[in-house]
Formats: C-alpha cells, structure tokens, sequence
C-alpha cells in the first residue's frame, strides 16, 4: 500500500465539485427563506446564488463539494422554522452557466 499523499488525484478526501438548480416550492416566500439558505450554504462553503420567483417559488443554484451540495438540499427540503416546503425540484448541471463568488440573493425574476 503506498504512503498516503503519493497519490493526490486519486485520495478519496478529493470532493468532486458539482452545480445544482433548485426550486423550492411551498410557503417559501415571506419567511426568511433566502437569507436563511444563503446561511446555510455559506456555511457548507458553496458558490451561487438564491432570489425569489413571482410564482411564488424560490430558486437557487449552487455548485461545490457533492457531499456539501447535497447537505444543503436535504436542508431546503425543512428550510427556517417558519416556511412550509411541499417541494424541491433539483436539476443538475454540468457546470456553473457563470463564475460565481461566494453565495448571494438575486432580486425576483
């Protein structure tokens, strides 16, 4: 077995950066949805951003770790104390359509 760090790009450590589209659904809107998820993905370390739709929905993309992108579904699944999420429709993408930094609120489209 060879000593550990002989072989950077194949260490399981190594996490595979991978982008994400969301679209919560539910009583997202009103409740501080947004700035509750860009806490949250902070904290994961993510890229990307989250604004509000006018159907009422809340959209984001975010791109990072698979491990730390996923940690932040499951979270938009419950999201803060006071939303009501009916549903999280998750898209992949191959990667970012745009460079992104850090993790922002976009205005409403």
């Amino acid at each position: 077995m060879q000593p550990h760090g002989d072989h950077p790009h194949t260490d399981s450590h190594i996490d595979t950066h991978i982008t994400r589209h969301l679209i919560i659904r539910g009583h997202v809107q009103g409740v501080g949805y947004r700035w509750s998820l860009v806490q949250a993905a902070q904290q994961r370390g993510l890229q990307g951003w989250v604004r509000n739709r006018r159907d009422g929905s809340v959209e984001a993309l975010a791109t990072g770790p698979a491990d730390a992108v996923q940690s932040l579904i499951d979270w938009a699944h419950q999201g803060p104390p006071h939303a009501r999420v009916d549903a999280v429709e998750v898209a992949s993408l191959h990667a970012s359509p745009e460079v992104l930094s850090g993790f922002v609120q976009r205005e409403t489209v």
